[in-house]
C-alpha cells in the first residue's frame, strides 16, 4: 500500500483512559490504520493536561499534539471539554509567543466506539502537519 510509505507526521495523542483509550485500541484490532508516528499518553481526564505538557512535546520534537476529549462522557464532571478547551485557548497563547502555528494543536472528542472517527482525524491533522512543516 502507498500509506505504508508515505512520510508521517510525528503527533503525541493524550487520551482518555475511559472514554477514547477504548476506541484507538479498537482502531488496532479493526486493522484501521493511521500514522505510525502516532504516541498516546492516557490521563484520567482530558481537563487534567498541562499547556506544559503540550510545550515540552513540542520542545522533544513532535509536530503535533492532538487531544483526544472526554466531550459529555465524562465520568469526572460535566464541564470537562470547557475546561479542556480553556488549557487550549491558553496553549494556544504560549504557541503563538513561542512562534509555534497554533493548529498543531488539535482537539476533537472521541467516545469509546469512535474509532473510524479517530482515525479520520489523525489522518487528516497528518496530512495538514505534513502540508504545512518547514522542512
Amino acid at each position: 500500500m502507498a500509506e505504508k510509505n508515505m512520510k508521517s507526521a510525528k503527533i503525541l495523542v493524550f487520551s482518555t483512559e475511559k472514554i477514547s483509550d477504548p476506541a484507538i485500541d479498537m482502531a488496532g484490532l479493526l486493522k484501521l490504520h493511521y500514522p505510525p508516528t502516532v504516541y498516546t499518553i492516557t490521563v484520567p481526564c482530558s481537563s487534567g493536561i498541562k499547556s506544559r505538557w503540550i510545550m515540552h512535546a513540542y520542545e522533544k520534537g513532535f509536530d503535533g499534539v492532538f487531544i483526544a476529549a472526554d466531550g459529555s462522557d465524562c465520568i469526572f464532571g460535566e464541564s470537562c471539554t470547557e475546561k479542556t478547551g480553556h488549557i487550549v485557548s491558553r496553549t494556544h497563547e504560549l504557541m503563538k509567543q513561542n512562534k509555534i502555528e497554533p493548529a498543531r494543536l488539535k482537539m476533537a472528542a472521541i467516545c469509546s466506539v469512535c474509532s473510524e472517527s479517530f482515525v479520520k482525524q489523525i489522518k487528516s491533522f497528518n496530512e495538514y502537519l505534513l502540508k504545512n512543516s518547514n522542512s
